[in-house]
């Protein structure tokens, strides 16, 4: 009998942890969303801005917004190798200087108009230690990483606001939940790109009262891009390897669906925000880890 009870209780079991796991994902999308909807969405109309959208992920990102007849500004200091379509415009800007930004963002809005999506792309990392690195390499990390989200979202958050609606994309790192030697400013930036946009949609609710004005958070791991792919060839790093498509089709899609997220990529790796709340011998050894092969790697 105990033979036959064991698969039927067994099911039920299974059956109940996948309720639970889709009632917990179903209800963490609707907070993050503030239990709100906005249906207002028209892509004929919208404008998207993508910092670093020349090169690397931003590029990618830029190019399939205006594959999707969706007007895209990318915000660079050089202009793409190879032409932008129609759809997409390039605007020469230093996202360091808030007087940059603030002249671009002037001519965005008498050119092309409004913006209602901001990309938060731009970072850099030097993979260094600490005292190897020289005031300007750390001070740029900075500007780029974290401060030059303060001063875009001042030009372009005001109108989201106004009209509550638009989306704050944010372009972190699972750097941002476990620092590693040889990558701590970086790391640094990274934590700050978080508290950013948990900071940020708290003042859009409690503030701003602008619940529909979406953000979203993405956490990639190792991606392949040109920095990354000089560090491989000076020192191959194990582990799971992203392709820059994969990112930018994650983003490009989350903002179709106008819907607020945070994005672990890839999603096998669900796990790693938790892991400030592991024993310290973990999180020690799983730093270790990874820190040797930065270390390697910076060599």
């Amino acid at each position: 009998m105990s033979n036959i009870k064991l698969p039927s209780e067994a099911l039920k079991v299974l059956i109940a942890i996948g309720v639970l796991y889709r009632l917990n994902n179903f209800l963490s999308r609707r907070a993050l969303n503030n239990f709100t909807r906005d249906r207002s969405w028209d892509w004929r109309k919208e404008i998207v801005v993508v910092t670093g959208g020349c090169s690397g992920i931003g590029e990618l990102m830029v190019r399939k917004f205006a594959k999707n007849s969706i007007k895209v500004v990318a915000l660079d200091l050089n202009p793409p190798k190879t032409p932008f379509p129609a759809k997409a415009l390039f605007y020469k800007t230093d996202v360091t200087s808030p007087s940059a930004i603030r002249e671009t963002a002037q001519q965005i809005r008498q050119e092309v108009g409004e913006p209602t999506v901001l990309i938060n792309n731009a970072g850099i990392g030097h993979v260094k230690p600490i005292l190897n690195e020289t005031e300007e390499q750390i001070k740029r990390t900075f500007d780029v990483n974290i401060m030059a989200h303060s001063w875009l979202i001042r030009e372009f958050l005001p109108y989201m606001v106004q009209q509550n609606h638009g989306h704050i994309v944010t372009i972190a790192s699972l750097a941002s939940f476990m620092a590693h030697a040889s990558n701590v400013d970086y790391a640094c930036t990274k934590a700050a790109t978080l508290a950013f946009h948990e900071g940020l949609a708290q003042e859009l609710k409690h503030v701003y009262r602008a619940k529909r004005v979406r953000t979203t958070v993405v956490h990639p791991t190792w991606i392949r891009t040109p920095p990354v792919n000089e560090l491989l060839r000076r020192k191959p790093i194990d582990g799971f390897m992203l392709n820059a498509d994969t990112v930018a089709d994650a983003v490009v899609d989350q903002v179709l669906k106008g819907e607020s997220a945070q994005l672990v990529l890839p999603e096998r790796y669900n796990w790693v925000p938790s892991i400030r709340g592991f024993p310290s011998w973990l999180q020690q050894g799983l730093r270790d880890v990874q820190g040797d092969l930065l270390v390697g790697a910076a060599a």
